[in-house]
């Protein structure tokens, strides 16, 4: 529950609360649909207004139901919202066009990502024309720890407050994720110094992702990173890629607006 002390002695709005619980639940659960009781149980929302809740959020469009009326998902409003925060973002506008030219000139699937908790959000993604390449969407979620772009972001974070924005305990999404913390941190450490973060098949079998962070605020929320299947990276291949990704951050944070606000804030 949240503190009143936090929000300024404010006392927050159960129903608006409930509101977003339902919408991020149900945004978390990508495409399968929900239960009028599983949304209660795991929320511990009652019943009874939960219904009430779904049936606003339905006429409103926030919410889909199916034809039984029983199952639940994101309606396309949420859709728009997204869309319009992507569209209007001043830092992922200034970095579309040389997204756009890394893409072209390394023809692998490149993307930029915000850190959001313990998160790494996928704001956009250039896929690679080949047949064998990494597909993902804008808008998903991925545990920051086990990213390139979330490490190279975190390591930003090591002498700041790096706990808050890990999992507890670490995910493990391959037999290659870092679990324990302290591996973590070495990483992170090793990351400082090579400049740029390494996911070596921690996310996805058969691919390398390598990540740059983007000096956009202090600490660093947002990177740019390129994913590539091990079966056409080569030690040659490596280079090209990392020396690409550094010519592309020089240029994007050349462009970056020069805001008194930043992702964080917003």
């Amino acid at each position: 529950m949240t503190d009143v002390a936090s929000t300024g002695g404010v006392r927050p709005v159960k129903s608006a609360l409930h509101t977003i619980e339902v919408l991020e639940y149900l945004a978390s659960r990508n495409d399968e649909p929900a239960r009028l009781r599983d949304i209660g149980d795991d929320l511990g929302i009652p019943r009874s207004s939960l219904y009430a809740l779904l049936r606003t959020l339905s006429d409103r469009g926030w919410v889909r139901r199916d034809t039984t009326g029983t199952l639940y998902t994101i309606g396309i409003r949420a859709l728009m919202a997204g869309t319009t925060y992507i569209d209007s973002d001043p830092y992922l506008r200034a970095a579309m066009p040389w997204l756009e030219e890394l893409n072209r000139e390394l023809d692998e699937t490149v993307h930029y990502g915000r850190l959001d908790g313990s998160d790494v959000v996928y704001l956009t993604t250039k896929e690679s024309s080949q047949y064998l390449r990494y597909i993902n969407r804008v808008g998903r979620r991925q545990p920051a720890s086990v990213t390139a772009m979330g490490k190279a972001i975190l390591a930003d974070w090591l002498d700041v407050d790096l706990d808050a924005h890990l999992q507890d305990p670490l995910p493990q999404v391959t037999a290659h994720s870092l679990t324990s913390v302290d591996r973590l941190r070495a990483d992170l450490d090793e990351t400082r110094r090579r400049g740029y973060a390494i996911d070596a098949e921690e996310n996805s079998l058969g691919i390398h992702c390598f990540g740059f962070v983007l000096h956009s605020v202090s600490p660093a929320t947002d990177a740019i990173s390129c994913s590539v299947p091990l079966a056409r990276l080569t030690p040659a291949r490596e280079d090209q890629i990392v020396d690409a990704l550094k010519r592309t951050v020089i240029e994007i944070e050349r462009h970056l607006p020069r805001l008194t606000f930043g992702p964080v804030a917003w």
